[in-house]
C-alpha cells in the first residue's frame, strides 16, 4: 500500500513540476515552429503513457495486494489484451514519428534561395566564412591550415580569394532571409546549435553537414556546441546577431576577403625595433618584463597572441575595468601603434627577442600543480608553449607573477566579462575551477617546472 501511495504522489509531483516549472523552451526565433509541434506531440504521449502506467501499477498494487483467503487468478495468454496493447502502442509511437517525418522531409530540403554560410567549428572555437561576389566558396583542405590560413583554404584555387573570412565566434545574419549553413570541423566532431532556432547539426571532422533555417527575430542568441568535443566542450560559446538586412550588409561589408588576409603586411622586425623603444620603457630593452613597473615579460609570445591582445585594448575590451589599473596603463600605449603594419612590425620584432625563461616568483606545490595543469593542457599544450589553433598562448617561462595576476582577474571577473571578449569567457570559466590561492600558486609552480 504504501509503495502504491509513493507512486501516485511521484505522477502527481511529476505533473506539477512540469506545468509549473519556470524552465521551458526559449523563445522561438526561426520558421521551425513544426519542432516545437513535434516535441509536444512527444511529450503529450509519453505523459499519458507515465501517467496511465503508473496509476495503473498503483491500481493494482492496491486491488491485488495480499489478502487472507484471497487466491491469484493464473491467465497466462491473453489475445484480447495482446491486441488491444500492441494496438495503444503503435498509434502511440505513429502519433510520435509521423510530425518528425514531416518535419525531416522540410529540412533536408534546402530553399533555392537561401543564403550560403559556411560554420568552422575547432576546439573550442567558430570561425565562418561566406561567399564572394561570384558566389561560390573556395576550396579548403586542413593541410593548408596555418595561423595565417586558419580556415585552410587553398590558394591557388581562384574560386576562393573572394570568400569572406569572419575569424571570430560571432556571426551575423539577415532576419527573415534562408540561411543555408554548411558545417565543417578542422578536428573532432561538433554541434552547431542556437537554441531558438530549433535547429541543429553535427559537424563531422573529413565532410560537410548542413542544416538550414530563417531567422524570424532580431537580436542576438548564444551559439553553442552540444557534442561533447573535449575538455572544454562547455567553454566553445558563440554569438549570433540576427540583424536587419541593411545593417547585415553593413557589417559584411567590413570583413575581409581571403585575398585581403594574404595581402596584409608581413612584419618588418628592424622597423619594429624603433617602434618598440616605447614599449621597452617598462617591458625591458630585451622584453624581459619588470615587476616593479607590473610590465610582464613578452619575449616568448608568438606574434599572433601580441596582435590580439594589442587590438583587444585599442578596441576597449581590455583595460578599460577600474579594478585592473595596471590594464588600464596599457590601453593608451597600445593606441600609439596606429597603423596594422605598426602592430605588425612591433610584434615581429618582440617575437625575434630572445626568450629566457623569467625568474621564478611564486612558490607552490608542483606536484599538485601537475595534476591540476591537465585541464590547462588542453588549451595550452602538455609543455605550455601555447597551440595558436586553440587561441592559447604560451605560458611556460613567462612572469609567473603576471600570470598568477591573471588567473585572479580572470576568477573575480576583472578579465573575460566584456561581451566582446569571448575567448576571455572561455579562460573565465577554466579559471573558476582553480577553487583558491593555494590551487593557483600550485598549478602556476607546475608551469615554471616547464
Amino acid at each position: 500500500m504504501a509503495l502504491a501511495v509513493v507512486i501516485v504522489l511521484l505522477v502527481a509531483g511529476s505533473l506539477i513540476f512540469h506545468f509549473a516549472s519556470p524552465w521551458y523552451f526559449t523563445p522561438l526565433a526561426s520558421n521551425w515552429s513544426a519542432v516545437d509541434f513535434t516535441v509536444g506531440v512527444t511529450f503529450w504521449v509519453t505523459g499519458i503513457v507515465f501517467v496511465a502506467v503508473n496509476l495503473f501499477t498503483a491500481y493494482c498494487l492496491i486491488k491485488y495486494r495480499h489478502r487472507k483467503a484471497h487466491r491469484a487468478h493464473y491467465e497466462p495468454e491473453s489475445k484480447k489484451l495482446e491486441i488491444s496493447l500492441t494496438a495503444i502502442t503503435a498509434v502511440g509511437v505513429a502519433a510520435m514519428l509521423t510530425p518528425g517525418l514531416f518535419v525531416w522531409g522540410d529540412f533536408v530540403r534546402v530553399p533555392e534561395d537561401a543564403m550560403v554560410v559556411e560554420a568552422l567549428a575547432k576546439q573550442w572555437h567558430w570561425s565562418y566564412r561566406f561567399p564572394g561576389s561570384d558566389g561560390k566558396l573556395g576550396r579548403t583542405d586542413v593541410r593548408h591550415m596555418t595561423v595565417d590560413n586558419p580556415f585552410g583554404l587553398d590558394p591557388n584555387d581562384p574560386a576562393g580569394q573572394d570568400d569572406i573570412l569572419v575569424a571570430n565566434p560571432v556571426l551575423h545574419l539577415p532576419v527573415d532571409r534562408p540561411i543555408h549553413l554548411l558545417l565543417r570541423s578542422s578536428d573532432v566532431l561538433h554541434n552547431f546549435a542556437v537554441p531558438q532556432f530549433r535547429a541543429k547539426m553535427d559537424a563531422v571532422p573529413g565532410m560537410v553537414t548542413y542544416q538550414w533555417f530563417t531567422p524570424t527575430r532580431v537580436g542576438t542568441y548564444e551559439l553553442l556546441c552540444e557534442e561533447l568535443c573535449g575538455i572544454a566542450h562547455f567553454a566553445m560559446r558563440g554569438r549570433v546577431v540576427v540583424d536587419p538586412f541593411a545593417d547585415f550588409e553593413s557589417w559584411l561589408a567590413e570583413q575581409p576577403t581571403f585575398a585581403e588576409t594574404a595581402a596584409r603586411p608581413m612584419g618588418d622586425p628592424q622597423s619594429g625595433a624603433a617602434t618598440y623603444a616605447v614599449c621597452s620603457a617598462c617591458h625591458g630593452a630585451q622584453g624581459e618584463g619588470n615587476p616593479q613597473l607590473n610590465a610582464p615579460k613578452i619575449a616568448g609570445q608568438e606574434a599572433w597572441y601580441l596582435k590580439r591582445q594589442i587590438r583587444l585594448y585599442q578596441q576597449g575590451i581590455r583595460g578599460t575595468d577600474p579594478r585592473d589599473p595596471y590594464g588600464m596603463q596599457m590601453a593608451p600605449m597600445a593606441n600609439t601603434l596606429t597603423t596594422e603594419q605598426a602592430l605588425a612590425d612591433v610584434a615581429a620584432y618582440i617575437e625575434s627577442l630572445p626568450d629566457r625563461p623569467a625568474e621564478p616568483t611564486v612558490s607552490g606545490n608542483a606536484a599538485r600543480g601537475r595534476t591540476l595543469y591537465q585541464t590547462c593542457a588542453g588549451c595550452h599544450g602538455r609543455d605550455g608553449r601555447g597551440i595558436w589553433s586553440t587561441n592559447a598562448p604560451r605560458l611556460a617561462g613567462m612572469s609567473d607573477w603576471y600570470l598568477k595576476r591573471q588567473l585572479e582577474y580572470f576568477r573575480d571577473g576583472v578579465r573575460g566579462a566584456h561581451a566582446d571578449d569571448l575567448y576571455g569567457l572561455q579562460m573565465a570559466m577554466m579559471a573558476a575551477s582553480l577553487r583558491d590561492e593555494r590551487a593557483i600558486d600550485d598549478v602556476i609552480a607546475y608551469i615554471n617546472s616547464l
